[in-house]
């Protein structure tokens, strides 16, 4: 199923982005790690950048900060070209890699200082730039330790003070929970969902839950091409396709079977199992887009056939994930290769 292609025309074309991606290609030799990625990011939202280890996330992410030169394509951050005016489109970004950019042996606010002075902020802003972001980013409270001295937790919110400096429109962050412990996997995603508020936010990551707990807009990727790009919403109607009924019913299986056999919505009924209350366990399939609900309930109180228990299945963003990626394999017939030496995620 082309996803992708379907959820891409369904966007707004019509107003400007405020990243603009267009054909964008990375060749390693014979392997091909990126494969015309094309795709728009609107302000004001958080984007979920998602895909399998080995999809081209981080190559992707590379690219669209000016880190990596693309073999093919154009990026445009708020109309500036990354590669032909890297100066302006690089001062619109602030960028928290995997592996924070960090200096071990400077204190945290020297490191701020001397990040503040490597993105130009003029020099009467740098000091309260400085005490802003280490105050948005919870770590005032350790700003004279060693960074070498701090936990994994404390050097990626450094890292990501650092990418707020300058006050930049996008913030792109990859793979921002990595090596954090649950509670501070916690914070970071707070820390992220109030960035949204201000900033446009790029969110890489092969994390499900952290991408649907965070993000309004899901980019999947699967070796190195786009294949879905809608909310997290969207993507479930879009995969949702026929629906599923779990039932608990007491009475006799025949006149149960009978009974939902007169509704002409439903596609077939299927007996689970028996408990031993005297109910029987149903799985209904309703005919694809169909919500055949209210039609059960109806029906079988009609023939006095009591329900105990009534769940809708529906497919998970996991589900999704895993149907898109899986399908992109099928379709190629084959796995790909990491770039070499890098092992790209």
């Amino acid at each position: 199923m082309n996803v992708g292609l379907y959820s891409l025309n369904q966007e707004g074309m019509g107003g400007k982005a405020l990243i603009e991606v267009k054909n964008l290609t990375k060749r390693y030799g014979k392997h091909l790690a990126v494969d015309h990625l094309s795709f728009r990011v609107e302000k004001g939202q958080i984007y979920g950048f998602l895909g399998p280890n080995g999809a081209g996330k981080s190559t992707t992410m590379n690219m669209i900060t000016g880190y990596l030169a693309a073999s093919e394509g154009t990026v445009t951050i708020d109309g500036k070209d990354i590669q032909k005016e890297p100066e302006e489109a690089k001062s619109r970004i602030g960028y928290l890699p995997e592996q924070p950019p960090v200096y071990m042996d400077m204190t945290v606010k020297e490191y701020l200082d001397f990040a503040a002075q490597l993105k130009k902020i003029p020099k009467e802003m740098r000091k309260p730039q400085v005490a802003q972001v280490m105050e948005k980013c919870g770590v005032e409270d350790v700003k004279g330790r060693l960074i070498k001295n701090l936990s994994k937790g404390y050097r990626q919110r450094v890292g990501l003070a650092q990418a707020l400096l300058g006050d930049p429109q996008v913030i792109i962050l990859d793979e921002p929970t990595v090596g954090l412990d649950p509670r501070q996997i916690i914070e970071m995603r707070d820390l992220i969902r109030s960035l949204g508020q201000k900033h446009t936010v790029i969110l890489s990551s092969h994390i499900l839950s952290e991408v649907s707990a965070v993000c309004d807009h899901i980019l999947i990727i699967s070796h190195g091409k786009l294949v879905a790009s809608d909310s997290p919403e969207g993507l479930q109607g879009l995969m949702q396709g026929a629906e599923r009924l779990n039932l608990e019913v007491k009475g006799d299986w025949q006149q149960i079977s009978t009974a939902l056999s007169t509704i002409s919505t439903i596609e077939s009924v299927e007996k689970m199992g028996e408990t031993q209350e005297g109910c029987v366990q149903v799985s209904v399939l309703a005919k694809e887009k169909e919500d055949v609900r209210e039609a059960v309930f109806y029906c079988l109180a009609e023939h006095k056939l009591p329900i105990f228990s009534m769940q809708q299945e529906a497919k998970s963003l996991e589900d999704i994930f895993l149907e898109l990626t899986e399908s992109e394999k099928s379709d190629e017939g084959g796995k790909p290769q990491a770039e070499p030496g890098k092992g790209e995620k």
